[in-house]
This record gives structure tokens, sequence and C-alpha cells, in this order.
């Protein structure tokens, strides 16, 4: 199982975005920090705000998110091993915080892509509550069955 820490400034920062997007589903990458064995802290997440409608969402591959991918690795001294690519997050404004079968392709697509290099892939499903952020993380690894993740709420 893997273990995924939201730190609460990502967390007002999706919960900006869901707000802006109303019904309209969004999403982006997930940029991470190897923690410990299994558990990675997001420190990063990119916000495509288009390309959705109010049941799905197609996130692009532009140059802007290439260039932000450089940027970000360049800030990190290009130390993959402990800063990397994390997967995808979109919003389900409309639905449950699983996956659909769509969403789950996308996912294996990815970590199943050999240009892509990844080695697992996460999903984070989010939604705003009436109170707070809701959110889901899923792992996707190469020839294996999604599992669940656990999502961790970091204090400030």
């Amino acid at each position: 199982m893997i273990k995924l820490i939201l730190p609460q400034r990502i967390v007002r920062q999706l919960e900006r975005e869901l707000q802006l997007a109303g019904r309209r589903e969004i999403g982006g990458i997930l940029m991470g920090e190897h923690v410990s064995e299994g558990v990675f802290r997001i420190c990063e997440l990119t916000v495509q705000r288009n390309g959705g409608t109010w049941t799905s969402f197609t996130r692009t591959v532009h140059d802007s998110l290439r260039k932000y991918l450089t940027t970000f690795f360049y800030r990190h001294n290009h130390h993959y091993t402990r800063f990397n690519y994390l997967g995808e997050w979109h919003s389900h404004p409309s639905f449950s915080l699983s996956p659909s079968t769509c969403d789950q392709q996308s996912m294996l697509d990815i970590v199943n892509d050999p240009d892509v290099g990844a080695n697992f892939a996460v999903l984070l499903i989010v939604k705003l509550g009436q109170e707070e952020l809701q959110a889901r993380a899923y792992l996707f690894v190469p020839n294996f069955d999604m599992q669940n993740g656990e999502l961790i709420f970091e204090e400030e």
C-alpha cells in the first residue's frame, strides 16, 4: 500500500480551484517527494482548467506542461529518486470518489507506457464536501490490479 501525504497548502489550493470550476471536472498532475518506504508527500500539482465537462476530464500534454516538469526537476537538482512525478489528479464534483473504468484505463496506460517510465502512478480523486475537501487515492502498478492508497491530511 502507498501512503500519500496531502499538505494543507495543497488542500487549500485544491479547494480554491474546485470552487472556481463549480460542477466542471478539472485536474492535473501530482509531483511529490519520497519521504520513506511507501510514503510520498505531494509537493506540487498542476491545474488544467480546460478539457473538462460535468461528466469527464481529459488531461492534455502541451508545451507548458513539459516546461513545468523541466523547471520542477531543475529546482530539485534532478534528484529523481526523491522528487518526481507521482501521478494524476482530477475532480468528481458530480460523482463518487471512485475511479471510473475510463479513469482506470488511463492510469494503466500511463504505468504500462515505456516512454513514461513510471514504476507506479497515483490517481487522486477530489471533490468539495460541505465542510472540507474530500479525497481518495488509488495506486496503479504495471501488471497489478488497482489498489487503495492511504491519504494522510498533514497538519500545518
